[in-house]
């Protein structure tokens, strides 16, 4: 697709992020389906096929949706296991790799669980005992 009709196109279809329901967001997904669908049909059939995937946050408390509809704290745990691998440099085995990568995970799990609160998981927990999150299982 061409660089100009780039922007328009794309900053409409991040614009269905910012949605407070996922009912509003997929009314919004169709009309910019509909609006572009002449234009750019690959990009389109694309969009319909994958971006379920990227409105799961929606069924999580709306407090809850800034963080999670970016990949930022993928990320940060991404780069921890870097820095903590890179100064290893070299694993005996693929088991002793993994062995630090699990007790880094567990860590970040604890931190996230019992430090700073980044997510409010007390929300979380009302939100499940309202009955508003059903967890789907693939």
């Amino acid at each position: 697709m061409p660089r100009k009709a780039n922007d328009d196109c794309l900053q409409e279809l991040r614009w269905i992020y910012d949605r407070r329901d996922l009912a509003e967001a997929r009314k919004d997904l169709a009309q910019w389906l509909e609006r572009w669908q002449p234009k750019y049909p690959k990009l389109c059939a694309w969009v319909e096929e994958h971006i379920a995937e990227t409105l799961n946050y929606y069924p999580l408390p709306v407090q809850h949706h800034k963080h999670m509809k970016s990949t930022n704290m993928l990320e940060r745990f991404n780069e921890e296991i870097k820095r903590r691998t890179h100064v290893v440099r070299i694993f005996p085995n693929a088991e002793s790799c993994l062995r630090l990568v699990r007790a880094l995970a567990v860590e970040t799990h604890e931190s996230w669980l019992e430090a700073s609160r980044y997510l409010n998981m007390e929300l979380l927990k009302e939100h499940k005992k309202l009955g508003l999150i059903v967890m789907k299982v693939a």
